[in-house]
Parts: structure tokens; C-alpha cells; sequence
């Protein structure tokens, strides 16, 4: 990721409500539901949330600030020892000769062999975590065997819903090259949640390629309006139904359930289906719409009259 700073648009001596307000800004501008056919976009919401969730906690900034760690939250490369690539300094120590840390030393020699050195190690180590670092033939030899560069790793939205989620459904994800893949969604997967693909990111010259980080996102539902673990749903039922009671067919996750309705039924609380909410981990709340005639009654407009003149009731303080 680039720098969360520049990602967000803000200083470096931004307090926390210029970050959360810039966030909110481009939250707002790309977020996948306003932008459901464009995948930069998409890529864009994706790092300004990775970048607001580092600059956000105070700890990782702080880290961040200090150059003990990188915009993806990793600790940064060691520096140079007395002796050199692996040498003999403590690990983590940064050359002072120059001015030029170990990273940038890396940066120069990488940059005419298409990119950074990436992954766990260090100049004195390669990136499987042993041996040394051989920036000329971008692999690590030595006691941590073969080893060699990865590509970068991507970000993707997923947006799903929550049928889906409900089933764990595998679902389709097109990659930035335009290739659809079929992605099993895992247990109660919730929203923001990243799901890494090996091996599906940017390829490498040198052998290993970058991962796909999948961020999943839950689209808005026509039935269910979600509450936490809760759904809330709106029925229909008819004047005579809200009087003598009923049974009504009710949409669940799981499908539909016959609910039953007690004569004079009080409309004005949700009625609670126990564990038919998201993952069984919630509850259903339904709320019940008394719907009229279309085009009106002569007979209900009677009958309205007479309940008003004869037996006349408050349901408002």
C-alpha cells in the first residue's frame, strides 16, 4: 500500500478527526455500491480503509511514524552491520554512513531488476528467512535454501449478499485482469473481512506471484434490513387477518415459515422469530403492514363510520 498519508490526503500532523473526516470523504466517492462497475474504484475504498485502519489505531501510527513498520503494518528490513549484508551489526541496527538506511540501499540496487525485495527477512536475509540476500540474481542463498521475490499482492471488492453469506455460496470475483474467479466464502464471514487468495496477484519475474486479498461487502437487501446478528422484514396483511388472525407465510434466510397471527394482533410491535436471523445467530423481527382495498369499500367505509360514531377509541396520547 502506499503511503496511508497520501492515500488520505492529509499531513503528517493530521489529528484523528481530519483522518477520519478525509476517510469519509473517499468512502463516500468510492464506495462499491456507488461505483458497482468500476474495479479501480473499488480498489481505491479498499485502500483508503486499509489506510484509515492504520492511521486510526494509535499504536500502528505511532510505529508507522517511526519507520518501524510499512503502509501494509509489517515490521520495515533491518539494517546494515559492520559486516555488510548479514554482517556482524545487532539485527534492526540502520547504517549512519551517508545517510542512507538499508532499505534505500536495497531501493537502489532493486531498481533495475524491476522492483523491491519483499517478505519477511531482511538485507542479511533472505526472504525465506535465512541465508543471504543476492540482489543481482533476486533469489536467497545459503542456509534458507532457494528462494525468490514475490509479486505484489492485490486488493479486490466482493460484494455479496446475504442469502450468501447465510449458505457460505461460493461466489464469483473478476480480478483486475479481468479473470473470474469462484471464491468460497468461509464461516460467518462479516463485513470488511479479507479473504487471501495464494498465488492470484501480480506475477513475478522471479518466480513467486503476489497474493489477492478479497474484501468482502454486503450489498443491500430488498427483504431483510440487518441489525448486527438481527434481521428485521416488513409482511403484509390484510385488514381482517390484523382482526380475526391468521397465518402468514414469512421469508426467512433459510427460506420461507408459516407464522401464526393471534386475533386483534397489535401492529405496532415487531413479532420475534428466535435463531432465524444472520448465521442462527440472531433473531427475525417482523414487522406486520396493515394494507387497505385498493380503490376503497363501501361496506369497510360503513363499517368505519359506525366503529367512529358508535364505538369510538384512542390509539394516540
Amino acid at each position: 500500500m502506499r503511503d496511508p498519508y497520501a492515500v488520505l490526503g492529509v499531513s503528517r500532523s493530521a489529528s484523528e478527526k481530519d483522518i477520519k473526516s478525509a476517510y469519509r470523504k473517499l468512502a463516500k466517492k468510492y464506495h462499491p455500491d456507488q461505483n458497482p462497475d468500476d474495479p479501480t474504484a473499488h480498489a481505491k475504498f479498499a485502500e483508503a480503509t486499509n489506510a484509515y485502519d492504520l492511521l486510526n489505531d494509535k499504536a500502528k501510527r505511532a510505529q508507522f511514524d517511526r519507520g518501524e513498520i510499512d503502509a501494509d503494518g509489517n515490521p520495515k528490513f533491518a539494517g546494515f552491520g559492520a559486516g555488510g549484508f548479514g554482517g556482524g551489526a545487532a539485527h534492526g541496527a540502520r547504517s549512519t554512513q551517508g545517510g542512507f538506511s538499508a532499505e534505500d540501499i536495497l531501493k537502489e540496487f532493486m531498481s533495475g531488476f524491476g522492483g523491491q525485495p519483499r517478505g519477511g527477512g531482511g538485507p542479511g536475509r533472505g526472504p525465506t528467512g535465512g541465508g543471504q540476500w543476492d540482489p543481482f540474481a533476486g533469489t536467497a542463498t545459503g542456509t534458507g535454501g532457494r528462494g525468490s521475490m514475490k509479486g505484489d499482492d492485490i486488493v479486490v471488492n466482493a460484494t455479496i449478499s446475504l442469502e450468501d453469506a447465510h449458505k457460505r455460496a461460493s461466489i464469483p470475483v473478476r480480478m483486475p485482469s479481468g479473470k473470474v474467479l469462484s471464491v468460497k466464502l468461509p464461516d460467518k464471514v462479516e463485513e470488511g473481512q479479507q479473504i487471501r487468495l495464494k498465488g492470484q496477484g501480480s506475477p513475478s519475474p522471479f518466480g513467486e506471484d503476489g497474493d489477492a486479498l478479497v474484501t468482502i461487502r454486503f450489498e443491500k437487501n430488498k427483504q431483510f434490513r440487518r441489525d448486527g446478528a438481527d434481521l428485521r422484514t416488513d409482511v403484509s396483511i390484510t385488514l381482517y387477518e390484523a382482526v380475526l388472525g391468521a397465518k402468514v407465510r414469512v421469508p426467512t434466510l433459510d427460506g420461507s415459515v408459516e407464522l401464526n397471527l393471534p386475533p386483534g394482533v397489535d401492529t405496532s410491535k415487531a413479532l420475534r422469530l428466535k435463531g432465524k436471523g444472520l448465521y442462527g445467530n440472531g433473531d427475525l423481527y417482523v414487522n406486520l403492514r396493515v394494507v387497505l382495498p385498493a380503490g376503497g369499500d363501501p361496506d369497510l367505509e360503513a363499517l368505519a363510520r359506525f366503529m367512529r360514531d358508535q364505538k369510538p377509541y384512542s390509539v394516540r396520547d
